[in-house]
């Protein structure tokens, strides 16, 4: 999903891109025989051939005039740019699906977005004037869903593909649910306008729910559950909403929409991007990089991860985040040195800048650095124990057993940044300042002592506890924060932001939902008071803890409105009255074989460094 800011965006092509191109609107025939609303910028010089970027897109092909491509500079590059709305979508025909299972078996004129994109590039390379022969597909979030089945389609004429951070499975990791866990806000958000049913089609854009409010935090906790938002708000009205109300456990409707398993066999060369502080799709750009990788041994797919939120790289220079400063145009330097050469290798055959297996961006020390693996060769995945006198204790040494409590109150979740913010996501909450969050009582808190040396993680995170609650369910949400020292100046060529003195930046955060603790599958209520285990993963990290700074974890069991509250009981939440919410204490067991921790993976500093 991209910002609703973008999604209501309607800009017109400027004069210096009408001069250089042509436009052509076009309805290209499926094997169905719905027709697929296309809009082509082509060349005016047609003295040569010229390669196509391809678009697939849910949210209009207007949205994307100008720039045309996926970077500022691209319509001087010379490319025929073409974007089409997907079946069902705007100016298209047929009836749309969210996330459309992909069909291996088709046998005649089933379709799925494979097939649509098979049947588009088919349409373009017979019909278009002065083209090489060459496509490439790419997109950002939803358009990166539609990608990574273009890859699926198997046409001989895509030969590079990009599904960047790209919508791939909508309940374990991406968008609306982590681990089982319905992240409200967005979800709230970007359902009440694009969720809503087209009855023909149109131009027009649906206009997003007015909360009344600038504060979401009051709004959705006064809503109530998601079947009072879904009667008393959405009145019915938002399909796909009630859809997800019906699918509350990883059941065979949500394993459909996963394309992971059926990225096999693959052709187009593939760049897989993403942002480390994306907190709609870094699972989903990790994981399709992972299945590929996997399942495609020898095949052209690499991975670019920079500092960015959902997208940045694609709109905004990419020079900070809230309150961090990355030193540089983080977005130009991708375009410029990554994504424009991947283009011109393989639709233009200028190949004289290779690019490594990953490119990813250093956060803490605000560099870019290359890997011919990720996570990289060498990690040493070390354990960090949650000791009971609130230490973080490297290797688990010395920590007795006991156990932490805190009461987890629905009727006062903690909220997931200190401001009054709207319900979509407020997007620097992934780098924000946790001093808030420790200061309450139903937040548990670790850190190390100041480290004595630059400390380097980059891989995924691994949180294993040892729970148990009064309750029969609840959320637990595991934090890895980056401490700073007081203030310092910072003397390194590329300055790591802003320098307040004990500054909690977020590195990763990450929920589970505890009822899915063993199982996506099968639930289980959990016995009150009795100790159980909840391990999970937490997305992949590059991060440089600098000398002189703390580790810190903190554990909560909310992270409002960010994600739903939990009644703390084993019901159906989608369906839980007012009176369902119950107060519980969690405790956090400590020491031992067993006792809670946070495993990180730890790189080696390079010789020299």
């Amino acid at each position: 999903m991209l910002p609703l800011t973008l999604l209501l965006l309607q800009t017109t092509i400027s004069p210096a891109v009408r001069a250089e191109y042509t436009q052509v609107d076009t309805m290209i025939p499926m094997r169905d025989g719905a027709r697929l609303f296309t809009t082509i910028y082509a060349p005016r010089d047609t003295t040569r051939d010229w390669p196509i970027l391809l678009t697939r897109t849910p949210y209009a092909t207007d949205t994307y005039l100008d720039p045309l491509g996926p970077g500022p500079t691209y319509a001087s590059e010379g490319f025929i740019f073409v974007y089409q709305d997907v079946r069902g979508r705007y100016q298209s025909e047929g009836d749309f699906v969210n996330v459309r299972p992909h069909n291996p078996r088709k046998s005649g004129k089933e379709i799925d977005e494979a097939s649509d994109t098979y049947d588009t590039i088919d349409w373009l390379v017979k019909n278009l004037r002065h083209h090489n022969g060459r496509v490439a597909q790419y997109g950002v979030s939803y358009l990166g869903f539609y990608t990574t089945h273009g890859i699926l389609s198997g046409h001989p004429n895509l030969v590079a593909a990009s599904p960047q951070a790209p919508v791939t499975n909508w309940f374990l990791g991406d968008d609306f649910n982590h681990n089982g866990a319905f992240l409200l806000g967005d979800g709230f958000a970007f359902l009440s306008s694009f969720g809503k049913p087209r009855p023909r089609p149109t131009r027009e854009r649906a206009l997003r729910f007015d909360m009344g409010t600038p504060d979401a935090y009051d709004f959705l906790l006064r809503a109530g559950s998601r079947a009072r938002i879904d009667t008393a708000l959405f009145k019915g009205g938002i399909p796909f909403w009630t859809e997800l109300r019906s699918h509350r456990t990883y059941d065979d409707w949500w394993k459909a929409r996963d394309p992971r398993p059926h990225l096999v066999n693959v052709k187009p060369a593939v760049m897989v991007v993403g942002g480390w502080y994306d907190h709609e799709n870094i699972w989903g750009a990790l994981k399709v990089y992972e299945a590929i990788e996997r399942q495609n041994p020898g095949a052209k797919n690499v991975l670019v991860m920079g500092p960015w939120y959902h997208g940045q790289w694609w709109f905004e220079p990419g020079t900070r985040l809230g309150d961090q400063q990355f030193g540089s145009e983080t977005s130009t330097w991708y375009h410029e040195n990554v994504e424009l050469p991947f283009y011109d290798c393989l639709l233009k055959d200028r190949c004289d800048r290779p690019l490594a297996e990953a490119t990813v961006y250093e956060t803490g020390a605000n560099r870019w650095r290359t890997f011919d693996a990720w996570p990289p060769k060498g990690i040493v995945e070390t354990t960090f124990a949650l000791g009971n006198d609130g230490m973080l204790v490297r290797d688990g040494r010395g920590v007795a057993s006991g156990q932490v409590e805190f009461v987890s109150d629905p009727a006062k979740p903690v909220p997931y940044i200190d401001r009054i913010v709207g319900a979509r996501y407020q997007r620097e909450y992934m780098v924000a300042d946790q001093r808030f969050a420790a200061q309450r009582p139903d937040v548990l808190v670790w850190e190390t002592e100041p480290l004595d040396a630059d400390l380097t993680i980059a891989g995924p995170i691994e949180a294993k506890l040892l729970v148990s609650t009064t309750g029969t369910d609840a959320d637990w949400v595991v934090k890895l924060i980056d401490v700073y020292p007081d203030y310092t100046p910072d003397p390194s060529p590329n300055p790591t932001g802003v320098r307040m003195g004990g500054y909690q930046q977020l590195v990763r955060g990450e929920v589970m939902r505890g009822r899915f603790r063993n199982s996506y599958e099968k639930p289980e209520a959990f016995v009150p008071d009795q100790p159980a285990k909840v391990a999970f993963t937490l997305n992949d990290a590059f991060h440089t803890f600098r000398r002189g700074h703390r580790i810190m974890v903190q554990v909560q069991s909310s992270w409002f409105p960010l994600v739903e509250r939990n009644p703390q009981r084993f019901i159906d939440i989608s369906a839980a009255k007012p009176s369902d919410y119950r107060k519980a204490t969690h405790r956090v067991h400590l020491g031992g074989p067993n006792g809670s921790a946070i495993v990180l993976p730890i790189l080696p500093a390079a010789p020299g460094r």
